[in-house]
């Protein structure tokens, strides 16, 4: 019991040091100030308020309440901009989690039920056959294999099946398309019908084929890919009529031998992806990138706000974590080491959540 006070105050610590230098050390620069609102425990639900203003209510919410999903070690949920959870378990199995719902399910689930964030059912899918990922907010099953893709309509059957070459290796969907790559180093587009755009793209140009990352712009008129170990290569390609033209390439110094993390950012006009060492943001109108250095392994690559900035939590070691927040096109305006076990980060408008071990916290995004 003692154990676990010690690391609740020590992150709890931490939190307000980050609080601290975001809002008093030194401005960021664009006029952007960061406030802190408040700060909970996942073993309760009774926020602190750290405002100096009367304590949000821990009877219910309110209905305009934005909830955002969160995974914290082996707890996951829905937590509130008030700081109340309106869903908050110890996983037993396997998640998926996304903005609008979730579902916890076995290894090899026979029977899935999906729920949304007020922890009411939304579907129930029978003989699924593998595994819930939701996206685009559409529910898709991924084989057990992981070498075929069913969209799933909201009565529960399957409205589409495509059988991939290869077992599926990254997966991203936007404006009704979905975007997979393969572990044979095909890039397969499909339509909302469930139907290849164009022929499996497949980048080659490596010793060993496989694509590590893939992402697809809100319009999907872009596609961004990390392929390939010896040599590993980021791929953009701009949709032209009928096909997609690879309209930008480079070669990666040393490659990855894992998921790569790749996702369009800036409202689109920059792409932000690993490489050894750190992190590239590449400018899609200028064509030019910064390179940043980044200690540990990226865990967390977040750009969910649109406010020029794009936030990342890198892993040094089990307990040894880096919190960076970069102001494009590419100013470290924060680089804080912590400690913890697991971290969680989140931003939806004007709020911000980071956690640590079974602490969260909330920042408030305002201009002077």
């Amino acid at each position: 019991m003692a154990k676990k006070k010690r690391k609740w105050w020590f992150t709890l610590g931490f939190l307000i040091f980050i609080f601290y230098i975001l809002t008093a050390a030194r401005p960021i620069p664009g006029e952007t100030i960061l406030k802190p609102k408040w700060i909970t425990s996942l073993e309760s639900n009774f926020p602190v308020d750290l405002r100096n203003s009367p304590a949000p209510e821990t009877s219910g919410h309110n209905t305009d309440n934005v909830l955002l999903p969160f995974r914290l070690g082996n707890r996951y949920g829905y937590i509130g901009e008030d700081g109340i959870f309106s869903i908050n378990h110890i996983l037993n199995g396997n998640i998926s989690l996304s903005e609008t719902m979730w579902a916890e399910y076995e290894n090899r689930p026979d029977f899935i039920r999906v729920m949304n964030p007020q922890n009411t059912p939304l579907m129930e899918i029978e003989n699924a056959g593998g595994y819930p990922l939701f996206i685009d907010n559409r529910v898709f099953i991924i084989s057990s294999e992981q070498n075929s893709l069913s969209l799933i309509g909201w009565g529960g059957a399957a409205e589409w099946i495509y059988d991939f070459p290869a077992p599926i290796t990254c997966i991203d969907a936007s404006n009704g398309y979905v975007l997979a790559g393969t572990l044979d180093g095909a890039v397969i587009l499909l339509d909302s019908s469930g139907n290849p755009v164009f022929t499996p793209f497949e980048p080659g140009g490596s010793r060993l084929s496989v694509i590590l990352g893939c992402a697809i712009s809100k319009d999907a008129s872009l596609l961004a890919i990390i392929s390939g170990i010896d040599n590993q290569r980021f791929l953009l390609m701009e949709h032209f009529g009928e096909t997609y033209r690879v309209i930008h390439h480079e070669f990666l110094a040393t490659g990855f031998r894992r998921p790569v993390h790749i996702s369009f950012a800036d409202n689109d006009n920059k792409i932000a992806y690993e490489h050894e060492g750190g992190l590239n943001i590449y400018d899609i109108n200028s064509r030019s990138a910064v390179k940043l250095k980044i200690e540990g392994e990226i865990t967390i690559l977040d750009d969910s706000g649109g406010d020029r900035f794009l936030y990342v939590i890198s892993s040094q070691g089990q307990r040894q974590k880096r919190f960076t927040a970069i102001r494009y096109p590419g100013t470290v305006v924060l680089d804080a080491p912590f400690k913890s076990e697991n971290a969680f980060f989140a931003r939806r408008g004007n709020m911000i959540l980071l956690g640590g071990d079974l602490s969260m916290a909330c920042l408030e995004l305002g201009t002077k």
